[in-house]
């Protein structure tokens, strides 16, 4: 039966023909092998083109290799799960299903997380527990709901946390969060102690910087505090960037025994030889960041193996978790799954999702990888582990060059063709007499993927087995049963963000501390009770970032949380503004807006903004260099006044309080974008009563 029937398709063992050949039939089988037929579609020895063969062996008599720490994802670097907070049930809890939950769909092994500073960090800004020094709140953002909703569904997950950004109060003026290493410690420690205290979560490993330069001696200090603490057991992991901080590492003691994991992000499976001297558990910290079609699960199920094949890494974490932003952001859909519509309901389990379940759902942290070379000879990889009691599962992967490129690093050519693989199984592994087969092939011409499908189970005969491998590939081969594929309901189908769409802010004991669907770009929008106004706005949203935060990335210089249809082109918005920064401070309403994230500095669209010293503009840029219109308001901080932006086609105007205050501006770019609120620095403001409409 061939690969899309329920047979053994692709599969033999090196004494057995095809499945239901009888043992006795010997000679039957010589003559079969010796006619070079393969295990693919179509009839044995019919048509059949004879495969390469290589063999290999699996032996734990001589010992074992790395111990393996399991397969994980990012949730954050940044505000890459905002959306997914806002789906109601049941599909929140589906989503987190398909990637939590032990033999079900991801199963992921590892979470981490970011570790909010109020700084953009790539689709977003996430909110400090500390946005200023005497400020604390655990309760801000979604990642303490995250990890424990991921600890609900596997109490065994790892947690890790890791900075982008840092509140400004820990650079104490100096973009830099190194010149205080004491204070940054402190910050770093109070997140894991809240994270104990208020949310009963064990972080297990800790990271430095994203991405950005290491200070040896704030890794000591970080080390020295968590070990007065009594915290010796959490792990930090070093440096999330390149390899760089090994040439340190062995040459300082005091450095390599205060760095448990050396972590490099995009390492092209490849390691360097001083990450080897360190003795040190080798990972990749950060990988992936591709579209999640099938080129997408390509890299994700050539990298699971090769990070370990090529470069001794024995946990690879995906950037990122879920694909749970607006899609218009960079890098849309660079999640292992696709949760962007929490309005619909609507969701998407990727292919990358079932390659990890390969993984996943067949391995746990603590295992130990066989020592074996893992390059097939044909093109592609294999890994194989153990639990040290017998079982055993293989993971082999034939992903073709242009169908397994990840969006970093450059991807060198390489071969890849059909082939069969001999394994000989040895040591504790010889008594094994069947292998449960799990399969998958990506389908780059018709998008008839195969993924995660049970075929019936491998007889081993006297040790040995055979597998027919064609490209595009991946299998396990393994001893345990206990492998799922969920078959849930389908998700709603798709819609677009309502074209109607109005938000009041009045709740009292909101569940999270943002409000649904707007993703702050820079800046952090808050929910804000407002003791000084009795009236119709107590319940508000407010920006509470005042001073620039410790950067990842060239944040504006002015804040802004972008919401709804990156299409639309008519648009009518209205808010509710109050400013409370006297002389200077200014807010602003927007239609079209057309960039964020990384890019946010350079965010065009039409940009409605009222200052406290009396007068308004009319903007082509977030930054406020394109004026279009200018004149007086009579707008004064401490008083709440209403905007209204209307843009149709190439013409815009505003109101203020229902009064026309200017008219008949002429839009030339952008023709569609997202609305928008903010402010014209880091300033406290209020907004209310948010209403767009667009057609």
């Amino acid at each position: 039966m061939g690969r899309d029937g329920l047979g053994t398709a692709g599969l033999g063992s090196s004494g057995m023909g095809p499945a239901g050949l009888p043992p006795s039939s010997t000679a039957m089988l010589w003559v079969w092998l010796l006619l070079g037929s393969s295990w693919g579609p179509g009839p044995p020895g019919v048509g059949a083109v004879p495969r390469p063969t290589a063999t290999y062996v699996l032996d734990d008599g001589g010992g074992l290799g790395r111990q393996f720490d399991g397969i994980g994802a990012v949730s954050g670097g940044g505000a890459t799960s905002r959306l997914l907070v806002n789906y109601q049930e049941p599909y929140r809890s589906q989503i987190l299903d398909y990637l939590f939950k032990p033999n079900f769909g991801a199963s992921l092994h590892i979470l981490k997380v970011e570790i909010g500073g109020d700084g953009q960090s790539t689709d977003g800004t996430e909110p400090s527990h500390m946005h200023y020094e005497n400020d604390e709140n655990y309760f801000r953002g979604y990642e303490w709901w995250l990890m424990k909703e991921a600890k609900k569904r596997n109490p065994q997950i790892k947690l890790i946390g890791l900075p982008w950004t840092f509140p400004a109060w820990i650079g104490k003026g100096e973009n830099w969060p190194y010149d205080y290493p004491h204070v940054t410690a402190y910050y770093i420690i109070s997140w894991i102690l809240g994270a104990k205290q208020y949310h009963d979560l064990d972080i297990d490993y800790i990271g430095i910087w994203n991405e950005r330069a290491f200070n040896s001696k704030y890794i000591k200090v970080l080390r020295q505090s968590l070990d007065r603490l009594g915290l010796r057991n959490i792990g930090i992991i070093a440096a999330d960037g390149d390899w760089n901080i090994s040439k340190e590492m062995v040459v300082d003691p005091y450095l390599n025994d205060a760095v448990q994991v050396v972590g490099a992000h995009y390492p092209g499976t490849k390691t360097v030889p001083n990450a080897l001297l360190t003795q040190k558990k080798l990972w990749s910290s950060e990988d992936y960041s591709t579209f999640n079609d099938e080129v997408g699960a390509g890299c994700w199920a050539r990298i699971l193996n090769q990070n370990y094949v090529n470069g001794n890494m024995t946990s690879t974490i995906a950037w990122n978790l879920v694909a749970s932003y607006y899609e218009d952001l960079p890098f849309g859909r660079c999640g292992l799954m696709t949760a962007q519509e929490p309005w619909s309901g609507h969701y998407k389990v990727e292919a990358p999702i079932w390659i990890t379940a390969h993984t996943t759902q067949f391995t746990q942290p603590g295992w130990s990888y066989l020592q074996v070379d893992g390059h097939l000879e044909g093109g592609g990889s294999f890994v194989a582990l153990t639990d040290g009691l017998g079982n055993l599962t293989i993971i082999i992967e034939t992903m073709t060059h242009n169908h397994s490129q990840c969006i970093r690093p450059p991807l060198p050519h390489f071969n890849v063709s059909p082939q069969r693989a001999t394994f000989y199984l040895r040591g504790s592994f010889y008594l094994v007499k069947t292998l449960q087969v799990w399969y998958s092939r990506l389908d780059f011409e018709s998008a008839n993927s195969i993924l995660f499908k049970q075929l019936h189970p491998l007889d081993v005969w006297r040790g040995s087995f055979s597998i027919d491998l064609d490209v595009d590939e991946v299998y396990t081969l393994t001893t345990l049963k206990t492998g799922q594929k969920c078959s849930c309901p389908e998700p709603p189908p798709p819609q677009p963000f309502p074209s109607n769409y109005k938000d009041d802010f009045n709740i009292r004991n909101p569940p999270f501390s943002e409000a649904p669907n707007f993703a702050d770009q820079t800046g952090v929008f808050e929910y804000f009770i407002n003791g000084s106004d009795p009236g119709d706005h107590v319940f508000t949203l407010r920006q509470v970032v005042v001073q620039r935060p410790i950067t990842w990335v060239s944040d504006a210089d002015q804040t802004i949380s972008i919401i709804g249809n990156f299409r639309w082109v008519n648009l009518t918005v209205t808010c509710d503004i109050y400013i409370e920064k006297q002389d200077d401070g200014g807010v602003f309403i927007a239609g079209r807006v057309d960039n964020g994230g990384i890019y946010v500095r350079r965010t065009k669209g039409v940009f409605f903004w009222v200052y406290a010293d009396g007068t308004y503009r009319v903007t082509g840029d977030l930054a406020g260099e394109e004026v279009l219109m200018k004149g007086l308001s009579g707008v004064r901080a401490s008083a709440w006044h209403t905007l209204t932006l209307n843009i149709q086609g190439a013409s815009a105007s505003g109101l203020l309080n229902g009064y026309p205050l200017w008219e008949n501006v002429t839009i030339s770019k952008p023709s569609n974008g997202w609305a928008a609120i903010g402010t014209r620095s880091f300033e406290f403001a209020q907004f209310d009563n948010f209403h767009v409409e667009a057609s």
